[in-house]
Formats: C-alpha cells, structure tokens, sequence
C-alpha cells in the first residue's frame, strides 16, 4: 500500500476544510492510505512523513505567501534536506484565500520551491476549468485557473459555507488526481 500525508495549517478552519475534500478525493483510489497533518502536530518532528510516498502541503495565502507556521515547519525540515530524505517523493500544494486571486500563485511558488529543493517530483492541478463548456462559474471545476496547484477560495463564512461546489469538486479530484498519480508512480531508483 502506497500512502500520501497532507500536511496543512489552517487558522480558521478553511484550509482543513480544503484538506479534508483532497482527502476524500484520494480516498477513492484503492490501496492508498492518506493521512492528514497540521503544523502542530509536525512541528517538532518533521521526520514523521519519510514514511509516506506523497507530501502534500497546504497553507492559507497571507501577505502573498505561506502562512507563518507552515513556513516554520518547511525551516524544520532542513536536517532532512541535507539527507535528502524526501528525495523522489510525489508532492503537490494547494492555498486557500478570501480573493479569486489573492496573491495565491507566489504561495504556489514558495511550496514548488521547496519540494524542488527536496528532490521531490512535483504534481500539478490537470483539471481543465468547466466554465468554458458551460457549467455555471461557481460550480465550475478549476474554476480559479490554476494548473501548478490547487486554488480555492472561502468567503468569509465558516468553512462547510465558505466554498462554491465548484472549488469542493476541484479539491476532491485534485486528491483523486495526486492518488492516480502515485498509484502508477514506481518511484527514483
């Protein structure tokens, strides 16, 4: 059994909505085990996720970039780097803010970067946007036009109402995606 860790932090609760919907969507490839994190909880031990195949990194955009804990924890992982501990795992990212643009893609950038610097073998975002055939633009998948990650953005009501369905279908088929992915993934020899 191959696993992903989504690795997150969420101050209001958007981005563990966000996290949740990419795990369900994983969730619906068989024999892969996906397990969910929040900085808190990694902090002190970032080694905890050489274990798993896939890294996905979630943050909120703040100030046009990762939110401060995050940020923290990506630091923590520098004895891993020197080891190349994460060297050949899947990885991906995805962002949540209250703007359809939000200065999401510099967040995108800044994940990128550091699974780059890992070694890690970044997935991009495939959906193509529904609106274009049709679909009303709040239901619309990849509404947000993304395809170096995923894009999402919560009104500012709690997280179970902050979401158009479009942006709920985008992140589910984002983790669908990332879990396909890996399925077929053999790995760096």
């Amino acid at each position: 059994m191959k696993s992903i860790a989504i690795i997150y932090h969420s101050h209001q609760g958007h981005t563990r909505f966000i996290a949740e919907q990419i795990q369900l969507g994983a969730a619906l490839v068989d024999h892969i085990q996906i397990d969910l994190f929040t900085t808190e909880q990694l902090i002190h031990q970032p080694e905890q996720l050489i274990q798993y195949d896939a890294l996905i990194w979630g943050s909120p955009t703040y100030l046009g970039g990762v939110s401060s804990p995050l940020k923290q924890l990506m630091d923590r992982t520098g004895p891993l780097w020197k080891k190349q501990s994460f060297r050949g795992k899947l990885s991906a990212g995805f962002t949540v803010s209250s703007l359809p643009a939000g200065d999401k893609q510099s967040t995108l950038i800044s994940l990128f970067t550091f699974c780059m610097q890992h070694g890690m073998i970044w997935v991009g975002n495939p959906i193509r946007p529904s609106q274009h055939h049709g679909v009303a633009y709040t239901e619309a998948v990849n509404r947000l036009g993304s395809w170096s990650g995923l894009m999402a953005q919560a009104e500012h009501a709690s997280a179970a109402h902050a979401f158009d369905v479009g942006d709920i279908k985008t992140a589910q088929l984002f983790g669908q995606n990332i879990a396909l992915t890996l399925s077929a993934y053999q790995g760096v020899n």
